[in-house]
């Protein structure tokens, strides 16, 4: 599995981002080919070196006129009024676009986010928004070239350090607003921002940035978590007293080896719970899609019996279920570390049984099936049903999997 960690110590615009992106190995002249299939207005795109307080980095420039109209820009703040488009037209030109699938699912999440963050700001329809600074023509590149851009390098997760917004006042559509611009803050809601030393004039988050850390990243961590492969550095077009880059990193998060994932791992030691309270704690972290919750009979200090809360988590998922930890048990304080683990292939198939349809899990390695598991809840029917015990429904719902497998037509497999 590919994992992207943002670096954004300094903040993030999305030309910085797709700066990075192309510094790392996406191929730009790809990207603007597949850009141009769109219906928006000519451009040209090219990257040059600089330097930015001895960090070399990639700048990116777009050339929205004929003959090359120069912007500049820190970050991504757009100064020409290109596209300003409503929000509905934007999705839907992503919608008709023949894009790949993971392409147009995280251009429209980004897309989305801005209209809804907007709408929210000013108390309108978010289709009938008019996306001003995140809208310019500019922006869009970004955007959807940020999304080519993943797709190009197979971009499977993406994490991030939580992030800076700077200070001072920023010049908008609607006028001077206080840094962070509103829509970068709506957007920020549930981002773990970070303190700036020393203190920074200036939007070192645009609304563009939000959107992205809002959007893709799935967990955010301090530091990377994984083997640095390749690194790409973006830069943004004003000089700081600091380094104005955005540093991405890829990184080989798992084992290599088919079926491997990384997951995360949580776990808490009670000693003043109730058998009640641990069975509604499993249910709330079931319901919240622990991939498996379990207890372990432990000693704790001073010889008092206790239970050992442990909780398979995605990674993604991993902060929402710790604060269920949080709020559902007792504990003041759960742990947790990753791991990887190596899962077999799994599908679907639904066969009829002469009691019934029955779900079958099919468990693969290496293209061949080495498990088969129907589902309890199919069997639990049955057998209420029929007046008969859970083995013989199990025996009868792998007696028509056996003959359905036999079956010269084959499974129709329900993914």
């Amino acid at each position: 599995m590919k994992t992207l960690h943002i670096d954004c110590t300094f903040g993030i615009a999305g030309d910085m981002l797709l700066a990075a992106l192309v510094d790392l190995g996406a191929d730009l002249d790809e990207i603007a080919v597949a850009l141009r299939r769109l219906p928006i207005d000519p451009f040209a795109l090219e990257t040059r070196p600089v330097d930015r307080c001895g960090i070399r980095a990639r700048l990116l420039r777009i050339a929205l006129e004929p003959e090359g109209h120069d912007h500049s820009h820190g970050h991504d703040h757009h100064e020409h009024a290109h596209g300003h488009r409503r929000a509905g037209d934007i999705l839907a030109m992503v919608a008709d676009a023949d894009l790949p699938p993971r392409v147009g699912r995280r251009a429209t999440a980004i897309f989305t986010a801005i209209a809804e963050a907007e709408g929210r700001i000013h108390g309108i329809d978010p289709a009938e928004v008019h996306l001003h600074e995140v809208g310019a023509m500019d922006s869009i590149i970004d955007i959807l070239g940020v999304c080519l851009a993943l797709e190009a390098l197979d971009i499977e997760t993406i994490t991030a350090t939580p992030v800076p917004v700077g200070y001072g006042v920023v010049s908008m559509a609607h006028g001077r607003f206080p840094i962070p611009a509103p829509a970068t803050l709506e957007l920020l809601k549930g981002v773990p921002l970070s303190p700036f030393e020393p203190d920074v004039a200036g939007e070192l988050t645009t609304p563009t940035g939000a959107a992205f850390l809002a959007t893709l990243v799935e967990s955010f961590h301090p530091a990377p978590s994984g083997t640095p492969v390749e690194i790409g550095y973006g830069a943004g077009n004003r000089d700081f007293p600091h380094p104005n880059v955005l540093r991405v990193i890829s990184l080989e998060t798992v084992a290599p080896g088919q079926g491997r994932e990384t997951i995360a791992v949580l776990a808490c030691q009670l000693d003043d719970v109730t058998g009640e309270q641990l069975g509604h704690l499993m249910g709330v972290l079931l319901d919240a899609r622990a991939l498996d919750v379990f207890y372990t009979p432990v000693t704790m200090k001073k010889s008092r019996p206790g239970t050992l809360v442990t909780v398979l988590a995605p990674c993604h998922e991993a902060d929402r279920l710790e604060t269920l930890m949080l709020r559902h048990s007792p504990t003041f304080g759960v742990r947790r570390h990753h791991t990887t683990r190596r899962i077999l292939e799994r599908r679907i198939e639904t066969v009829e049984t002469p009691w019934g349809s029955v779900r079958i899990k099919i468990g693969s390695l290496d293209g061949e099936e080495i498990r088969v598991a129907p589902e309890y809840e199919d069997l639990h029917r049955i057998a209420l049903a029929q007046g008969c015990s859970l083995a013989d429904a199990h025996a009868v719902a792998l007696a028509a999997h056996d003959q359905r497998k036999q079956s010269p037509t084959g499974p129709n497999d329900l993914q």
